[in-house]
């Protein structure tokens, strides 16, 4: 009985093997463009939510403001008939620009996600295409 050595065509077939010759620079190159991308949305993102934080602050300030004024208006005017419509207009106007800078915030969010979406999809599109500029010159 003849016995095959399959380790020996094993080995062959990996000696006749050419791998391909990848340039490690541009991959490196390449990773490197990738995280400035990355770099790029984060600070798209750390803007926004600064952005959306001095909006809170001003909202929040003008808030008060607007409270601080009624309460002193209630306080000089002393008539319970007036100071109850007072507060409900008072109630009712807080409540409007609470949702109003709810909606604003929520535009504000929405670019800056879409803005840092934008910067990695064109870099993944363009990583993409160096990829495979890269394995056809390597082939």
């Amino acid at each position: 009985m003849v016995t095959k050595n399959s380790y020996g065509d094993y080995m062959k077939m990996w000696s006749d093997y050419k791998s391909p010759n990848f340039d490690v620079n541009q991959i490196f190159s390449i990773s490197r463009r990738n995280a400035e991308a990355f770099s790029t949305a984060g600070t798209v993102m750390a803007e926004g939510v600064q952005a959306g934080f001095r909006q809170q602050a001003e909202s929040v300030r003008a808030n008060v403001e607007k409270m601080l004024k009624a309460a002193k208006d209630m306080m000089i005017s002393g008539s319970p008939e007036i100071n109850t419509t007072r507060q409900a207009e008072l109630a009712k106007n807080l409540f409007e620009n609470s949702l109003n800078n709810f909606r604003e915030m929520s535009e504000l969010m929405t670019k800056s996600v879409f803005e840092a979406s934008d910067v990695i999809n064109k870099r993944a599109a363009e990583s993409m295409e160096e990829l495979n500029h890269l394995a056809r010159n390597a082939a």
